[in-house]
């Protein structure tokens, strides 16, 4: 017996061995893509930093007369729009304003500017292509300002545009590494679509740690749809969408530079480029290094803030031509290495080190063109393409594995002066392979048919109709509706929506993303996730004051869940399956949010109440979801000048959330995060300085962080239910340079 014990070490050694030897051939052939990779950006940055040196000194004075010639008059803004022509020449003329209001620098004027920009803005996520007051369809818009605001504040990614959001929480799935994903209104993070221009370019269905590798470098606004948006955008849209709109190039060349430290031993470089090369074509270019130092703020042994290097890079190319037609296309490189789990020379509670690392690579390509065809047709066409390898540790577990994800997409579409319908085919494709656990590879081919209609039946009354039809090679057929309603009374607006969607479930639950594959039993007998959504908004809006109050609910059957399990009989949990959960998980929630602005003030303030409940099989009883606090608030006072200076004040309440698998406790404390910050211009330089977590919330301030036992699903930590970096500060400076 010791012979063939030792044999099977012997034997396990040589396999590791072999394994490492894999490894480092695939890191030497890894790395040759990357120089590849990497030479080619080098020389498209050359190539658009000469077209921007170039235009900067033959372009300069014919822009400024181009800007001057086509800027409107503010009567042209005050045309009501009736139909969905009108729309988009408002719009136009409404962007023409804006840069002429840049121009004079007034902060009067760019308030006005502001608030008709946002009238005029045209949704895409709906793809009616509708001003957002007159979209049946409720979309919420975090304009160019409040990203402004937002990015000096975490610029390395897109975490606080969208955290501090009204029913957007964006939850900590990994401890270990600082992955978290976003959830709407109390639904899992996993149904919420990350789309850029309306493309899947982060994977149809983008994982926890994605939501960290994205810049805000180069967006404009950002739309989010609340509830199923199945009917838009398929199975990966089943708790509602974010859309990533990126910048377009001006007229004038411009470039952003932007530096950035924190007091957490973290930096950020950003850059953006962005210049006409001539009257029908632009490019842009957003390019960014950043970094940050491991942190184990209690000296436990444990890192609380995983360190990463990571590096970024995006080309635009845009192209407009005279009768219409138009064409976007883009390339995105990634790169990154995050390190977490114990420091070197300490150990969990077993007497073991623990390393859990993860090293990231993704390439993704989209393209969409627009043709019309007369006067009352138009025929689009997008496709996006993404690769993503994962290289991960867990101890001395190697979990390897490769993502893609491919859609092809065409449309047509026609509008009369009352109504406006799109019809479409799609295909798409997700497939996951993984080296190591080859038991969980899958492969999803999704065709699908979809159509949408918008009526208008008086300037107060319209209403949108969608519907998709998805045969997924796995699940089958799933159909998803979604209907909404619009009335406008004088001051008041008013939108109803209702949607059914469903989900396309993958071994990829929050806790297996954060503990790997190896502990995870082959998956068998799962079913689709469904969901069924409503909701009723009510706006009112008096002088300078908008108010606004959701109510809200979410049905999602057969959600999948983990359930812990022995590998032994008699022995400890040590393994788990998922499994679709008994009953429904069930959520009624409102939201309300109040706007005030007042000469250079502006003042928000939200709440959040939800009642969010599942099916607990042992006790056959309904339990609060976990993570989900019931009450949760926000207010944020702001006094800027433009182009002079800008400083704020936020605070955000979190309450008390159900913990499940937490030793220390069964529920969380609620908390207090209070922020300052300011930020100083002087000519094409901002000096930005901002606080957060000014009390100096931490989690392992009251309770560990590392969990006695290892968890059934291979966690060395418990859930994240509060703060995990303390106080930290951060300040740099942004260079304007061009047409800004």
């Amino acid at each position: 017996m010791k012979q063939q014990n030792e044999a099977t070490k012997s034997s396990n050694k040589m396999r590791h061995t072999k394994k490492h030897l894999s490894i480092k051939t695939s890191l030497a052939l890894r790395n040759m893509i990357i120089m590849s990779a990497f030479h080619f950006c080098k020389q498209f940055v050359l190539f658009i930093v000469t077209v921007t040196m170039f235009a900067f000194k033959s372009q300069a004075h014919q822009s400024e007369t181009q800007t001057n010639a086509n800027s409107s008059s503010p009567q042209e803004l005050m045309i009501t729009d009736t139909s969905f022509d009108k729309d988009k020449h408002k719009h136009e003329n409404a962007e023409n304003k804006s840069k002429d209001e840049n121009m004079h620098d007034d902060e009067h004027m760019h308030d006005d500017a502001e608030h008709d920009e946002l009238e005029s803005i045209l949704v895409t996520s709906t793809r009616s292509g509708r001003s957002i007051n007159n979209e049946p369809i409720r979309v919420e818009v975090i304009n160019s300002e409040e990203l402004q605001e937002k990015a000096i504040m975490r610029p390395g990614n897109i975490s606080m545009l969208v955290a501090e959001t009204g029913g957007v929480r964006v939850q900590t799935t990994s401890p270990a590494l600082g992955s978290a994903n976003i959830r709407l209104q109390g639904l899992y993070g996993r149904y919420t679509q990350l789309l850029n221009d309306g493309l899947a370019l982060y994977g149809g269905q983008a994982s926890s740690i994605g939501l960290l590798q994205i810049p805000p470098t180069d967006l404009s606004r950002v739309e989010i749809i609340k509830g199923s948006a199945s009917s838009l955008y398929g199975g990966s849209a089943m708790g509602g969408v974010i859309n990533l709109i990126s910048r377009r190039p001006s007229q004038k060349p411009e470039a952003e530079i932007l530096l950035n430290a924190t007091s957490r031993d973290g930096q950020d470089i950003t850059t953006y480029l962005a210049a006409p090369i001539n009257d029908s074509f632009g490019a842009s270019l957003t390019a960014g290094s950043h970094h940050q130092a491991k942190q184990d703020l209690d000296d436990d042994g444990w890192i609380d803030m995983a360190g990463y290097e990571r590096f970024t890079a995006r080309p635009r190319l845009f192209w407009d031509s005279e009768n219409g037609a138009s064409l976007y296309a883009t390339a995105g490189f990634m790169t990154e290495k995050r390190e977490g789990g114990t420091r070197v020379g300490q150990t969990v509670p077993d007497g073991s080190t623990f390393k859990q690392n993860q090293d990231s690579e993704r390439f993704d390509a989209g393209l969409i063109a627009n043709v019309p065809l007369g006067d009352l047709l138009s025929w689009k066409a997008r496709g996006s393409a993404m690769v993503q390898t994962h290289n991960k540790q867990f101890g001395d577990v190697l979990d390897d594995d490769r993502h893609e994800s491919y859609l092809l997409e065409s449309t047509l579409s026609g509008y009369t002066l009352s109504s406006q319908w799109v019809v479409g085919l799609a295909m798409q494709s997700d497939s996951f392979e993984s080296e190591d656990f080859p038991n969980f590879n899958y492969s999803y081919e999704v065709p699908g048919i979809f159509a949408q209609t918008d009526y208008e039946f008086t300037e107060q009354i319209s209403t949108s109709i969608s519907a998709r039809l998805d045969d997924h090679s796995e699940f089958g057929s799933q159909f998803s509706p979604r209907i909404s309603l619009l009335y406008r009374p004088d001051d008041w607006t008013i939108r109803a929506s209702y949607g059914r969607g469903y989900f396309a479930p993958t071994p990829f639950v929050e806790e297996i993303e954060a503990a790997g594959l190896s502990r995870l039993e082959p998956l068998n007998n799962i079913r689709a996730e469904t969901a069924i959504t409503s909701s009723l908004d009510i706006g009112y809006q008096y002088n300078k004051l908008e108010t606004n109050l959701t109510f809200f609910t979410s049905s999602v059957d057969g959600v999948t869940e983990l359930q812990a399990l022995a590998s032994q009989t008699g022995g400890p949990l040590d393994r788990v399956r998922l499994l679709n959960a008994a009953g429904k998980s069930r959520i009624y929630g409102s939201e309300i949010l109040l706007r005030y602005k007042w000469q250079d003030y502006k003042l928000t303030a939200s709440y959040l109440y939800l009642d969010a409940t599942e099916f607990d099989a042992t006790s056959l009883s309904r339990q609060r979801i976990e993570l989900t606090p019931q009450h949760s608030a926000g207010f944020v006072a702001m006094k800027e000048q433009h182009g002079k200076f800008r400083i704020g004040f936020e605070a955000y309440y979190t309450g008390i959330q159900r913990l499940n698998g937490n030793p220390f406790r069964t529920e969380s404390l609620p908390y207090w995060h209070l922020g300052l910050m300011g930020e100083i211009t002087r000519g094409r330089f901002s000096w930005f300085i901002n606080a957060e977590n000014l009390l100096d919330i931490r989690q392992t301030k009251e309770d560990s962080l590392v969990l006695p036992i290892r968890s059934p699903d291979g966690q060395w930590t418990t859930n994240i239910w509060s703060r995990n970096d303390g106080f930290i500060v951060n300040a740099g400076v942004r260079i304007r340079l061009g047409g800004y």
